[in-house]
């Protein structure tokens, strides 16, 4: 009488193609990767452009209403006081004269630790 063993493990063919296969995976994922991070340095340069935008546009019509909110827009570089916070760490407003009920477009720069800066602009509304 023939006894049949059950197999208990893969073949050594299995296991190189699971690896192979992986290997294609990394060499694919990889690219995309680094393409992501820039992409996020980018988008979070641009999120915090908007923030800008959006504490001028605020600061501007709290302004208006009663000349003691907000603050007085002479600079570029006065929006960064109306954020909550103040500005990240890495982040460089360039300053640029903003006339009272003008508005201009003001350069935001972000310098990491590691690679290339990152630039965008953002709108300021002078207000005395």
């Amino acid at each position: 009488m023939l006894r049949t063993l059950k197999s208990a493990g893969f073949t050594l063919i299995e296991l190189v193609m699971v690896i192979v296969i992986l290997g294609i995976l990394a060499a694919v994922a990889i690219p995309q990767y680094i393409d992501l991070a820039t992409d996020a340095k980018n988008a979070a340069v641009a999120g915090v452009a908007g923030a800008l935008s959006a504490a001028n546009a605020i600061n501007y019509a709290s302004r208006v209403e009663r000349s003691s909110n907000g603050i007085a827009v002479a600079n570029c570089t006065a929006l960064s006081g109306a954020l909550s916070g103040g500005l990240p760490t890495g982040y460089v407003i360039s300053s640029l004269v903003v006339t009272v009920g003008n508005t201009v477009s003001c350069t935001l720069t972000y310098t990491p630790t590691s690679g290339s800066a990152v630039t965008t602009t953002f709108s300021a509304t002078g207000i005395s």
